[in-house]
């Protein structure tokens, strides 16, 4: 067997387009969530109590960068996932690693869910992790499968 010959490549299913789309817009939304956050938009923060803006400006650096990561990460894994690459794979699992870390600041080692109004954003928030864990586990089935190369 010739070791040079690249292994076939299974066809791609309708389901990656309709996934891997929504994945982008869902990331997509996170990203711009955090742009506006980070660029303190005054328009986009207004609805803000006083309270929760100096919750969110507050962040130390390595939450901001944690943040970051994790949503560029879902952005990137998204596009990665749209493009049959298998790179989505570790670019999801690391977006899901900081997006965790993230989160432990927000509700451990911060007042984030009294800061929030309760449960309401502890639903929101577990909502985005299990999204975070499906796309995950949807392109390492799809690496298994030889979709993603």
């Amino acid at each position: 067997m010739d070791h040079d010959t690249p292994a076939p490549t299974a066809a791609t299913p309708w389901h990656l387009w309709l996934i891997g789309t929504l994945a982008l817009l869902w990331n997509a939304v996170g990203a711009f969530d955090y742009v506006m956050t980070e660029t303190r938009n005054a328009s986009y923060m207004a609805d803000f109590t006083p309270e929760q803006l100096a919750y969110f400006y507050g962040f130390p650096t390595w939450v901001v960068a944690t943040w970051a990561l994790s949503v560029w990460g879902g952005v990137l894994g998204a596009v990665l996932l749209l493009l049959r690459k298998r790179w989505a794979v570790p670019v999801f699992a690391a977006s899901l690693a900081t997006m965790a870390v993230t989160f432990f600041y927000n509700y451990v080692l911060t007042n984030g869910i009294a800061v929030m109004g309760g449960a309401g954003g502890l639903i929101f928030t577990a909502v985005i992790f299990v999204v975070a864990v499906a796309l995950l586990a949807y392109a390492r089935a799809l690496t298994r499968r030889g979709v993603l190369r």
